[in-house]
């Protein structure tokens, strides 16, 4: 029998998380078969051995043949049911009930074809990383309900981050009849944010479900959060031209705002002082380092391809616009 819902994982040495995420996903409460599947890269800790004991359908892939669209292309083709669900081997589904809400988003509209949760932090985040996830999901939903995008809404545009353009395949399922129209594209970074710009120009629409939630968040060391910033923001600009604010003051002001509202959620945590002024270095470094790597990533297009290189956590050089 075919599968009414598959969840696609691509995996190179997930480690315990990973576990961590296949239990969860098949402990979800849901009225449909569900087909587990896995793309392989070539792991050397057991993360296949790993995901065939936990009965999915395991795709290998190899490590020089991998792309983050193309695979990903490549585990829709391998089933043939009607919405996969795509996660990343350390994105935790938050409950049992989060593939049953990714479906519901697919009920908001006959014309939508991505759903994406949020993700929520890790019990170890930083209070940087934690309140950046809050508020960044937050933005999506702010009365808190399922809320539809689409290309036609002259309100999903607004502000320096595109709500309207973004979707996850950390926490975001697809339509199959919508990828048979618009797949994947083969390009190296942000590939899930070209989805969703492609098939909203497409005519589709994309969902947001605050209660299709996972756990997955990363605390970078600020060199390794300056790179990582630098790669995504590179992205944004290739795939929309997204420009950052690169001038010193406005930096210091970013910098300063952030650091403000991260010492404010301390307080309304009741922490002492002394607590959160412990905290005012850590959070300028991350902040500074994201701020810094955004700007940089955003005018990537100006800096020698070697130098991108050595600036990119993916260690990828040079600038691929896609608009």
């Amino acid at each position: 029998m075919a599968a009414a819902v598959a969840v696609a994982i691509p995996v190179l040495d997930g480690g315990a998380v990973l576990g961590e995420t296949l239990a969860a996903v098949r402990g979800q409460r849901i009225d449909r078969e569900v087909e587990l599947l896995v793309a392989d890269s070539g792991s050397t800790d057991g993360s296949r051995e790993l995901a065939e004991r936990a009965g999915a359908k395991v795709i290998d892939v190899p490590r020089g043949q991998f792309s983050h669209g193309g695979t990903r292309n490549a585990l829709m083709a391998a089933s043939d049911a009607s919405h996969v669900a795509f996660l990343t081997q350390d994105a935790t589904p938050a409950d049992e009930g989060w593939l049953a809400h990714l479906l519901e988003g697919f009920d908001l509209a006959e014309d939508v074809g991505l759903v994406f949760g949020p993700y929520r932090a890790r019990a170890a985040a930083s209070p940087m990383v934690r309140r950046e996830l809050d508020a960044w999901f937050a933005s999506f939903s702010p009365n808190g309900r399922p809320h539809v995008d689409r290309e036609r809404d002259p309100l999903a545009g607004r502000g320096p981050r595109d709500r309207r353009a973004f979707f996850t395949d950390a926490n975001g399922c697809v339509s199959r009849s919508a990828w048979e129209q618009v797949p994947f594209r083969q390009i190296s970074y942000a590939e899930d944010q070209m989805l969703a710009h492609d098939m909203l120009s497409a005519g589709w629409s994309k969902a947001y479900h605050p209660a299709a939630a996972v756990i997955h968040s990363h605390d970078y060391p600020p060199g390794r959060l300056l790179r990582r910033s630098f790669d995504e923001s590179r992205a944004l600009r290739e795939i929309r031209g997204h420009r950052a604010h690169g001038g010193p003051a406005r930096l210091a002001l970013v910098v300063q705002r952030n650091v403000r509202d991260d010492l404010g959620l301390l307080r309304s945590q009741g922490l002492p002082v002394h607590r959160r002024a412990a905290l005012v270095p850590r959070s300028t470094a991350h902040h500074l380092a994201k701020a810094v790597g955004a700007a940089l990533g955003s005018r990537a297009d100006r800096i020698p391809g070697r130098l991108t290189g050595m600036l990119s956590l993916e260690r990828r050089e040079g600038f691929d616009p896609q608009c």
